[in-house]
């Protein structure tokens, strides 16, 4: 029984509007193998023609013309139909190695051991995870160059023929369209791929897990309610943050714009945070804007090229947030907000203003006093906070203090 792929009908009704038959793949110069793994199946095309590659070429433009009539995608098979120069089609076949009962057993090993993998398929992506695995096991669900064997009755010699080769690139639109096609290929459908998958996942006799019923539950205002006396304190949690258990992350679909490794740096970060909190630690950034939020993550990526991906990321240059990221890590929201505010207009306090001139004699503005490559700057409530020029850039050196010859001889 036939396996017919999802575009089966692509400008179908164009092509019957003009009284033709329905045509396949056709379209403007587009490209082909827009996935990983269709990317894949064409170097593996390449790769075949090196000895004659002139004919890929000719292949896209009969794929991208709508040549190619009709394609059926079997286990382990591919028959198309193409139009050519003469009146009558061309038959082209594309034949894949099919996995024999043995190997199929293994690949079912791997796919039944990670659930994750299943779900990847079914939101149409092919995990490179699954692939990794089934190399382990000895089996190369992509083909190699040497798998791929192509047939036309046509009177070309080359291999593949640009009739073949036309076909062969409609296959790479196929595996990104639906990446249970790559194994379609190697001999199993989809149903009969699924149906494997659950009979492996359910009880050893063969019957499915019985479902447990859902608890009802309880409102936690009701629970409470009942138990007399005060609400128990939680205990305190470890000396230390914990890290999120180790899991292997599935990237999220390209189109979703969230990468892999941003949602475990926030894990991460999340549950140090919620030990922040827990151990009374101040209120695990809750109340942080969203700069002080930016510098407070940044200070933890100083010297690593993963503060200038987050400055990008935030429209920031990565000088500015390095900057920002010292101010944090010296001095926290205080230090951030000293280190972004200008001089200020209104008149500082003449006396702290006179004690910071006897430590350090500079020009003076506003409330900063400059010197050369130092500068100490007062705040509001009364700290003395001490910057540095490095590479033209003014960071705040050490944490604040009310003593200004304090902070100069930290420098």
């Amino acid at each position: 029984m036939s396996d017919r792929t999802p575009w089966q009908g692509w400008r179908d009704r164009d092509r019957e509007n003009a009284g033709l038959p329905a045509a396949k793949g056709a379209g403007a110069r587009r490209p082909f193998g827009g996935t990983w793994w269709g990317k894949a199946w064409l170097a593996a095309l390449e790769r075949q023609a090196q000895l004659d590659p002139n004919r890929l070429g000719r292949g896209r433009s009969y794929a991208r013309r709508g040549s190619v009539l009709e394609m059926v995608v079997d286990p382990g098979v591919v028959r198309a139909s193409v139009q050519g120069s003469r009146v009558t089609p061309y038959v082209v076949t594309v034949k894949i190695r099919a996995f024999d009962d043995a190997e199929w057993d293994a690949v079912l090993d791997v796919v039944s051991a990670q659930i994750g993998r299943v779900a990847a398929l079914l939101d149409g992506e092919l995990p490179p995870e699954l692939v990794d695995d089934a190399q382990a096991a000895g089996l190369e669900l992509l083909p190699d160059a040497g798998e791929v064997r192509t047939d036309c009755n046509c009177p070309d010699f080359a291999v593949p023929c640009k009739h073949s080769a036309a076909v062969c690139y409609l296959i790479a639109d196929a595996l990104d369209e639906d990446p249970f096609e790559v194994l379609l290929l190697r001999g199993k459908q989809k149903d009969e791929l699924l149906s494997a998958l659950r009979a492996r996942r359910s009880t050893p006799t063969g019957e499915p897990p019985a479902i447990k019923p859902k608890p009802v539950g309880i409102v936690a205002k009701t629970a409470f309610a009942r138990t007399p006396g005060p609400i128990p304190i939680p205990v305190r949690p470890l000396n230390q943050p914990g890290a999120p258990t180790a899991v292997q992350v599935l990237e999220p679909p390209r189109q979703s714009g969230v990468d892999g490794k941003d949602l475990v740096a926030l894990a991460t970060d999340a549950a140090r945070r919620a030990w922040e909190l827990a151990a009374g630690d101040g209120d695990g950034g809750l109340s942080l804007t969203r700069d002080q939020d930016l510098a407070r993550r940044a200070s933890g990526l100083l010297g690593t090229p993963a503060l200038a991906d987050l400055a990008h990321r935030a429209g920031l240059t990565a000088r500015q947030l390095t900057s920002w990221a010292v101010a944090w890590r010296e001095g926290g929201a205080g230090g951030l907000a000293v280190a972004t505010a200008p001089p200020t207009t209104d008149d500082p306090d003449p006396a702290a203003m006179a004690e910071g001139l006897t430590v350090l004699d500079g020009v003076v503005e506003g409330n900063w006093i400059t010197a050369e490559r130092a500068q100490l700057r007062l705040a509001p409530d009364g700290l003395w906070y001490l910057f540095t020029k490095q590479f033209n850039d003014w960071m705040l050196s050490a944490p604040p203090s009310p003593d200004p010859a304090e902070l100069l001889g930290r420098a």
